[in-house]
């Protein structure tokens, strides 16, 4: 188990989100989507517990053209910062705790103390053949 920022989209030179390596997992990532034409905007996190990266969608060199991040796009950003095994998760809070700073953003969450419990193969689907 192990988070993995994407060092090589590190935004580096930004008066607010700039960070370095010295920042470890924090910071702004700015990585190109797996759905053409558009890039996904990371801030990664790790503290309290916690890897943390929450998602925005903007349409290259146009950042007033942003959108939420589909299922394959989250998709790609788990298996970009953990790998394969790795339970995360979206979290659905209580609305007495929602905090939304960005209308286009998701979020991804693993803690960094304990497995995620998952439910059993069946309770989702049966299983595919292959």
């Amino acid at each position: 188990m192990s988070f993995h920022v994407p060092e090589r989209y590190r935004l580096r030179h930004h008066p607010e989100l700039g960070t370095t390596t010295d920042d470890g997992d924090n910071g702004c990532f700015i990585v190109p989507s797996c759905v053409k034409g558009w890039t996904l905007v990371l801030i990664c996190s790790d503290g309290m517990g916690w890897e943390h990266v929450s998602v925005h969608i903007e349409k290259l060199g146009r950042p007033n053209n942003q959108r939420i991040p589909t299922w394959e796009e989250m998709c790609h950003v788990k298996h970009l910062l953990w790998d394969a095994e790795d339970v995360v998760m979206q979290l659905h809070p209580r609305e007495s705790e929602y905090v939304n700073m960005h209308p286009f953003t998701l979020h991804l969450w693993r803690p960094t103390d304990r497995e995620i419990p998952t439910p059993p193969a069946i309770t989702v689907g049966l299983p595919q053949s292959v």
